[in-house]
């Protein structure tokens, strides 16, 4: 009786946890496609399949499965982007993949930055994981402010804008002058030598 008590609190663990999930990932799909202001719960309930009293259970409001949705995507940036330190093509070839499937959403959240400090609060903290991202993809050449700064404009989401969606070019010729600006800047500057 007991061990089939536990299978029945593990399984139902397990379905609350799944429900979670699908309304978190309705969260991210929705605010990829439509402003955060016209997210309702009803869209986020009707998306992950579920009513809005569960997603009221989980959640507790609007805000926190917003907030929970941006702490989720965090989670998943920090995973796509990672990448060898100090592997130049590798680094500008994983960001390339991230914007290829982020990159339309993250610009969609740019642009209501000005408008909702909830969105603000989100893409403040996602320009503090590009710079952290840089610091890190790009050691031993970034212990100067002034290269961090280039390599975070080089490699910034607008910079693929404008190659990828402005000038329509392809994923691999965008790939390629990123890396070629990207080794531009390090070549300019060259690795710190150790004291």
């Amino acid at each position: 009786m007991k061990s089939t008590r536990q299978y029945q609190m593990g399984a139902r663990a397990a379905a609350v946890a799944q429900t979670r999930q699908r309304i978190l990932d309705a969260a991210l799909s929705l605010s990829a496609t439509r402003r955060i202001a016209a997210l309702s719960l009803d869209d986020i309930a009707s998306e992950a399949e579920v009513s809005v009293q569960t997603v009221l259970r989980q959640f507790g409001s609007r805000a926190g499965v917003l907030e929970a949705a941006a702490g989720h995507a965090r989670a998943a940036v920090r995973e796509e982007r990672r990448t060898p330190v100090g592997d130049v093509e590798a680094a500008v070839s994983v960001l390339m993949e991230h914007y290829e499937q982020r990159g339309r959403a993250t610009l969609l959240l740019l642009g209501q930055e000005d408008e909702d400090p909830m969105v603000a609060a989100i893409t403040t903290d996602g320009k503090a994981l590009h710079r952290a991202w840089v610091c890190e993809a790009f050691a031993p050449y970034t212990d100067d402010d002034a290269v961090i700064d280039l390599l975070v404009v080089a490699t910034d989401v607008y910079a693929w804008k404008l190659l990828r969606l402005d000038r329509g070019l392809s994923r691999a010729v965008t790939e390629q002058r990123m890396k070629h600006l990207v080794a531009a800047i390090l070549a300019a500057t060259g690795p710190k030598e150790s004291s």
